[in-house]
């Protein structure tokens, strides 16, 4: 009996233009089915742009049925801003999925450099290429940054809950699932 797939939704978060991707693991197997932008351009006020977020995020939630959402951290850089946009942007993608039932994971850029590359200090195009000979994607032309970035981080999540180590970092909710609490109760040495 084949064994089933999982989908993981992997998604670099924006204000102006939000990446995301599909990454279909069959078999240990992971395969790009769709990576792709949503331009946030063309509306001035914030709230709109938080709202077609939520939207459009509910639609790809929808269409594909993830098992679990994947994002990258926001970075802490010098303007107040923009970071102020990233979180709630973020904020808006993981309510989404909240409300859809689907677990999150969120996780730092320099680690999914570090898992992708080996190298938590790759430019994003050394990614691009990782990604290319990791998935088999050499004749596809290379997308935007925040596309690639997003497969990015849908495989980091499939290796990185894919590990016994990896398995361990990534508590699980509802259901029956390991919780934080239940984490905390199990690796005591740690907290602190």
């Amino acid at each position: 009996m084949a064994e089933p797939s999982k989908i993981i939704l992997g998604v670099d978060p924006g204000s102006v233009v939000m990446g995301y991707a599909i990454l279909q693991v069959t078999a240990q197997k992971p395969i790009m089915v769709e990576m792709d932008t949503i331009s946030l351009n063309g509306k001035s006020d914030m709230y709109d742009r938080l709202g077609a977020i939520y939207r459009l995020m509910s639609g790809i939630l929808t269409r594909h049925r993830p098992a679990e959402l994947a994002i990258e951290a926001p970075f802490f850089g010098k303007n107040v801003q923009s970071m102020l946009k990233l979180g709630r942007a973020q904020g808006v993608v993981i309510a989404a999925a909240m409300m859809h039932d689907i677990p999150v994971t969120e996780y730092s850029p320099r680690r999914i450099k570090q898992v992708v590359t080996g190298n938590g200090n790759a430019p994003k195009e050394k990614v691009w290429e990782m990604l290319q000979h990791t998935l088999d994607l050499k004749e596809l032309e290379t997308p935007r940054l925040d596309a690639s970035d997003a497969l990015a981080v849908a495989l980091c999540h499939h290796f990185e809950s894919n590990t016994p180590i990896g398995r361990e970092q990534v508590p699980k909710k509802k259901g029956g699932k390991e919780g934080w609490g239940d984490f905390i109760r199990q690796h005591p040495d740690r907290i602190g």
